[in-house]
């Protein structure tokens, strides 16, 4: 019997976030390819476009007409998921429940610049963006009815992006969605044991480890965690316990927007494209309460697997069992360290 490996043989590792566990194939990796190739979208836009609707001074599908703004800009959802009017009410019928559920949602426009993403930004810029978050956390999360605040960016058309000028959106619901509420709860539960940040506590066995660590500066940390069910997925985490945006210092809003950059750019250059994700801050729900446990960290879910054209699919096992991934968090944190520039 060979002695176990990490990085050669079938394992499970735990998800502390989630308390969810994940499937990894070493082995898997070293299989030739037969399955779906996806087809690449050529990313070459002008700096304005006349028909895309988020672009400065164009008109919105909506019918409204955007302002020639010249930084971030931010508008209500013309066609919002979630609605502060809709009406109130609830149904039990034994197994049958539903409730209504009230919100809002926003648009991010990071920059007026429609052939721009997160990666070809300044990082001055990439810094408007994250006070843009900041600020909308505040006001959104003052509101009585919201509970939480989702910030998150698709950014490409193979992540259901429909429109590739530089932007992102913001959910805020009157309940917790069952992501963050994991999280939440399973933070509060280390927190109550230890008396200490769950992820403070992963991130120094990060940092001593040095495995999976993609970039690093004074105030923020680029890792692929330890449980990543995503071929390169990744956390950005500052290094001090910060619950949620708002407690930033202008020194950690920097270093954040440097974090960003870093990534995205190591990203692009992992294929030589425009890397497409899903990515999505994480943090302590509005509202009041203590949320002491809560760390604040952001997430980025890519689906390219072994090059620009083949895709993971979360399908079968992944969405019958659990998630299941083919190479290692360890070699994909090295792939990307190796593009960090």
């Amino acid at each position: 019997m060979d002695e176990f490996d990490l990085s050669d043989h079938s394992h499970r590792r735990l998800n502390v976030l989630t308390n969810e566990w994940i499937l990894v194939s070493p082995h898997r990796a070293k299989r030739p390819w037969q399955g779906q190739v996806e087809d690449l979208v050529p990313d070459e836009r002008p700096k304005y476009d006349p028909s895309c609707y988020l672009c400065p001074g164009n008109d919105r599908i909506g019918g409204q007409k955007n302002p020639k703004y010249e930084t971030v800009y931010i508008f209500d959802n013309d066609f919002g998921a979630l609605l502060m009017d809709s009406a109130v009410g609830e149904v039990r019928d034994g197994l049958l429940q539903a409730r209504s559920e009230r919100g809002r949602c926003r648009v991010v426009c990071f920059s007026p610049d429609h052939s721009l993403t997160l990666s070809g930004m300044k990082q001055e810029h990439i810094v408007d963006v994250v006070k843009a978050w900041t600020s909308q956390y505040e006001e959104l999360g003052a509101l009585p009815e919201i509970r939480y605040v989702q910030i998150f960016e698709n950014k490409g058309s193979m992540m259901g992006c429909s429109n590739p000028h530089p932007h992102g959106q913001i959910w805020a619901n009157a309940a917790i969605p069952d992501i963050p509420r994991k999280e939440g709860e399973q933070q509060r539960f280390h927190y109550e044991k230890t008396g200490t940040a769950l992820l403070m506590d992963y991130l120094q066995q990060e940092l001593e480890k040095k495995e999976r660590i993609v970039y690093s500066n004074e105030h923020f940390v680029v890792l692929v965690p330890f449980w990543a069910a995503w071929p390169y997925e990744a956390m950005i985490l500052p290094m001090q316990h910060r619950s949620s945006l708002p407690e930033l210092s202008e020194a950690e809003q920097v270093g954040f927007a440097d974090a960003l950059q870093h990534l995205s750019r190591a990203y692009d250059k992992l294929f030589n494209i425009s890397f497409p994700y899903s990515s999505g801050l994480h943090q302590a729900p509005t509202g009041g309460g203590d949320q002491r446990h809560w760390q604040m960290h952001m997430h980025f879910y890519p689906p390219l697997l072994r090059s620009a054209t083949v895709k993971k699919f979360m399908v079968g096992y992944e969405m019958m069992a659990n998630p299941q991934r083919d190479f290692t968090a360890e070699y994909a944190a090295q792939r990307l360290r190796d593009c960090v520039s």
